[in-house]
């Protein structure tokens, strides 16, 4: 075989090889980032809760549209409900956007701004109404001091 061919498929193998990380690498990170989070949907508060024991026993029975996402390698957790009345759960009281943590996951179904709508602190939950819609999120911090707190009383 010549030289310029050697080169030529040389170039051409490391062309093909540089064209197939370029993508495998990124779609690889996409499947390891979210591997540990599972998403699920339920009619009612009083389903989710039954279904999903993480789901927070503040959301009340009568919520509707429930969204809730949750990383299972930690506390990470967001949620979307739809709230009768348009008013927040007993248990939630004011909150500046100053005292939120960030927001460590992401879902199609949840804003990405939510931090900064922040009113609301539900237990170890931020969050923030939208008209009847709650939003609120968990972050894996508060659900460990949660959980310390709730062992200490």
């Amino acid at each position: 075989m010549s030289r310029k061919k050697v080169v030529l498929i040389t170039a051409g193998v490391v062309a093909t090889l540089g064209v197939a990380t370029a993508i495998a690498v990124p779609a690889a990170n996409g499947w390891l980032e979210n591997r540990h989070q599972e998403t699920s949907s339920y009619a009612t508060g009083a389903e989710a809760k039954s279904k999903r024991p993480s789901v927070p026993r503040w959301l009340p029975d009568d919520a509707r549209s429930v969204r809730y996402s949750m990383k299972t390698t930690g506390g990470e957790r967001l949620l979307k409900a739809t709230l009768p009345g348009a008013k927040p759960p007993a248990r939630c009281t004011p909150a500046p956007a100053s005292e939120a943590k960030e927001i460590q996951l992401q879902a199609d179904w949840f804003p990405k701004d939510a931090r900064g709508k922040v009113g609301l602190h539900c237990a170890t939950y931020f969050g923030s109404m939208d008209g009847d819609t709650l939003y609120a999120w968990q972050h894996r911090e508060d659900l460990v001091a949660g959980e310390r707190e709730n062992r200490e009383s």
